[in-house]
């Protein structure tokens, strides 16, 4: 199985810039080190995926596990057996944003993890993106099933009591 990694589940492994609690760091930083041990990780083959990790996380590979999962993704980005390069195509139709996805309202820079996720049959891990909640109906009708590592921070539902 592949994995697909939203850019948040590295910048909360991290502990910065989030609002996340040490409890929802705890299990970024648990998964992503079971990801890079184990596991197989799913980015687009033009270099979007990374270029958003680049944005956020230290190439380095230091301090954090956020960053080092970066790393470990960029220097393996050629080994299929611990990364997949998958092809996906811009539309030229706003609505849907790839090729490979019906018209969909996503948030323009997820619609590349979604697209991915769909055509290498990949899981999505999340943090602390509501987004996906909120599109549940669009993954569901993919296929594209969405790991919630902190669910409390992603329930459209739960956000909005008071």
């Amino acid at each position: 199985m592949a994995f697909v990694v939203d850019t948040n589940v590295a910048v909360v492994a991290n502990g910065r810039q989030t609002h996340a609690d040490l409890q929802c760091q705890v299990v970024c930083v648990e998964r992503l080190r079971s990801v890079v041990a184990d596991e197989v990780v799913a980015i687009d083959d033009m270099g979007a995926i990374l270029q958003e990790y680049k944005r956020h996380l230290n190439f380095s590979g230091r301090p954090s596990v956020g960053d080092m999962f970066f790393k470990h993704v960029f220097n393996y980005q050629y080994r299929r057996d611990r990364v997949r390069r998958i092809a996906i195509t811009p539309s030229a139709d706003e609505r849907r944003g790839f090729q490979e996805l019906p018209e969909n309202s996503l948030d323009r820079s997820d619609r590349k993890f979604l697209a991915v996720a769909f055509v290498a049959g990949a899981v999505i891990l999340n943090a602390t993106d509501s987004d996906w909640d909120e599109h549940k109906a669009l993954t569901e009708t993919l296929g594209v099933q969405v790991d919630q590592l902190c669910p409390r921070y992603t329930s459209h539902a739960r956000r909005r009591r008071p």
